[in-house]
């Protein structure tokens, strides 16, 4: 941005144009197309791919990912980004906003399941089967989607906690644990200080954990038995979850594949007690 802003007067009036449009608009390069970009810009797709070039970068894709890394690495702030949401309202583009969601989901699935080998996470499933307790941590949003695994998991088998519990601290639930359980710990930027903490007292007291966040750079990844980088790109002002949730769910699946022939029957007197206990719907009632 700040060379941007150097070589502006210097530039001939389209990519001056251009330049102007990105020191006035920054967060539009991280979420559009060259095509939508250079639209709203009032320019060429030609005129980004020469700018890019005049700022010292190989291609445009370079220079667009500068920007999205910047989105990535939390440098654009939570309230900044409701800022531009609400921008785009006032401004009618919300079918844009609507297109780029779409966007970011499709490349945040497409990019775990392309950069993550299967073999890992059925390597995992084996671990937590055998392992005498799994914790699963999760902190603010990413708590949910544990949750959620640890209760799916759970009909099949009984070892399976979800941490944080209650009001307790997350390395509380550690307290009696070692290296016959297993942490499957979950962080993105800007990284949980109280998740970092617990998996630093695995770290020191032999307890295998797994580790799934945006970046190998993460304080959780050192140490790993096995390590998750999971897409989290979005236009909203909070991470991504869509490509966490397809993780956590093939996980389920690889679970429930590898804990043997009493899972079926786990599962099926799971939902029967459900079922007699009244907390389904049966069908003939929804015929009243």
């Amino acid at each position: 941005m700040d060379r941007l802003q150097e070589l502006r007067g210097d530039l001939t009036p389209e990519l001056r144009k251009s330049a102007t449009f990105l020191l006035e608009n920054p967060n539009e390069i991280g979420v559009n197309s060259i095509r939508k970009l250079a639209e709203k810009a009032g320019v060429r797709p030609n005129t980004l791919v020469r700018l890019s070039h005049v700022l010292g970068m190989e291609s445009y894709a370079a220079f667009r990912e500068v920007f999205r890394n910047e989105i990535r690495q939390g440098r654009e702030t939570y309230p900044d980004r409701a800022r531009w949401l609400q921008s785009l309202s006032r401004r009618g583009e919300l079918a844009q906003l609507y297109a780029t969601f779409a966007e970011a989901s499709i490349d945040n699935l497409e990019g775990f399941f392309a950069s993550t080998d299967h073999g890992a996470i059925e390597q995992v499933a084996k671990a937590i089967v055998a392992a005498r307790r799994t914790y699963v941590l999760g902190v603010g949003v990413n708590h949910g989607v544990a949750q959620n695994f640890a209760y799916l998991v759970g009909m099949a088998i009984d070892s399976v906690r979800i941490l944080p519990n209650g009001g307790t601290l997350p390395v509380d639930g550690l307290s009696r644990a070692d290296g016959d359980d297993l942490l499957v710990a979950v962080t993105f930027r800007p990284y949980r200080s109280e998740v970092v903490d617990a998996v630093e007292a695995a770290r020191m007291r032999g307890i295998p954990f797994i580790a799934i966040s945006d970046s190998l750079a993460s304080p959780i990844m050192p140490g790993a038995k096995h390590q998750f980088v999971i897409p989290t790109d979005t236009p909203q002002f909070f991470i991504s979850t869509v490509a966490l949730t397809a993780f956590f769910e093939v996980l389920t699946a690889f679970v429930i594949a590898a804990a043997g022939e009493d899972v079926v029957s786990s599962i099926e007197a799971f939902h029967s007690r459900r079922h007699a206990l009244g907390i389904y719907v049966e069908e003939e009632d929804t015929d009243r």
